[in-house]
């Protein structure tokens, strides 16, 4: 399935129908429920994202040029639902990698709450249309508003697909962390939380297989790392059950930070498989699949492709809680809107 929405994204086809006809009753009365439960989730009356974006490790490798590094999105990459700056993914991948790296790091958001991958087009021009300021590296986090406003999958995809190839011509790396298991949240009840974790998934590996042959890398965020978020849906859900709180901002962060490391060359860890870890080259569509069922799961694109297509190195790599204490500014101020 993953691999006909991405073709159908790469040929310009139409939508995949999910969902049998006699489930939509059943399914519609469930996002009615799911909707009274859930709350505002970011609608208009939200409060906005704090600003984050800054100059983070100021005070490292003195003279060094810093890496310009741009967070682009949905509400999930702007930080919906915390308080302060610093608990913000962009805010805590940006003070991870500049204490990785030894090395300041600007941080630039353009991410928009209740985005969806069509809206990456702007954003997309946002970060390009400055010649003055080309970004080293790109995260992008994508995909929750397409399925829950279930736009066709292959436009998602399509969207996406030309954003990360837009990057990539322009200079940047980029790192997708993929659409989130929206079965996890926790007043979806059976069988939506069923039909919500099956969506979810396919988007995430169609997204990854879009991405990767775009010369991408992907992060599967799955159920926003899986075990830890359903022991803990209490602490890592923040008030609105929606949107995920500061811990959990920073288990996903912790996710995504050695890959965007490693796309820049600075994780201390080996490029090569770790079979320890059922680490390997697969052909990127069942490495994509392998991804989207296991939260913190990396794909990239392996050096040389198969006799049937492209392959992909599928990589589990050792998260490390950074210490990053006094790297990031510290502004309160919402974004701007």
């Amino acid at each position: 399935m993953a691999r006909r929405i991405a073709a159908g994204a790469a040929y310009g086809g139409g939508g995949i129908g999910l969902l049998g006809v006699a489930t939509v009753g059943v399914v519609l009365a469930e996002v009615r429920l799911a909707k009274r439960r859930v709350g505002n989730s970011g609608g208009d009356h939200a409060p906005a994202p704090p600003r984050a974006d800054g100059l983070y490790g100021a005070g490292l490798a003195g003279g060094a040029e810093p890496l310009r590094f741009a967070m682009l999105g949905d509400s999930t990459a702007a930080g919906q639902g915390v308080h302060r700056a610093r608990e913000t993914p962009g805010a805590l991948m940006a003070s991870g990698l500049a204490a990785v790296a030894e090395r300041p790091v600007e941080l630039r958001t353009v991410a928009l709450p209740g985005a969806r991958s069509d809206d990456l087009e702007r954003q997309v021009g946002l970060v390009v249309g400055d010649p003055s300021w080309v970004p080293d590296v790109c995260v992008i986090m994508i995909g929750a508003n397409d399925v829950t406003h279930r736009i066709p999958p292959t436009r998602s995809v399509r969207c996406l697909s030309t954003a990360v190839r837009r990057l990539r011509t322009a200079g940047a790396e980029v790192v997708v962390g993929t659409c989130p298991d929206l079965g996890t949240i926790e007043p979806v009840y059976q069988p939506l939380s069923w039909i919500a974790r099956r969506t979810s998934r396919q988007l995430a590996a169609a997204q990854t297989i879009g991405a990767v042959e775009q010369g991408g890398r992907t992060v599967s965020l799955g159920d926003l790392l899986g075990p830890e978020f359903a022991a803990n849906p209490r602490e890592l859900f923040g008030p609105d059950n929606f949107h995920p709180s500061a811990e959990g901002y920073a288990t996903a962060a912790m996710a995504v930070l050695p890959t965007l490391c490693a796309a820049l060359g600075v994780w201390p860890e080996e490029e090569r498989p770790d079979a320890s870890r059922d680490e390997g080259f697969l052909p990127v569509a069942r490495a994509a699949v392998r991804a989207a069922a296991e939260g913190g799961t990396e794909v990239t694109a392996a050096p040389q492709g198969g006799p049937r297509g492209p392959w992909a190195l599928l990589k589990r790599r050792r998260r490390r809680r950074i210490h990053t204490h006094g790297t990031a500014p510290d502004h309160s101020t919402p974004a701007a809107s």
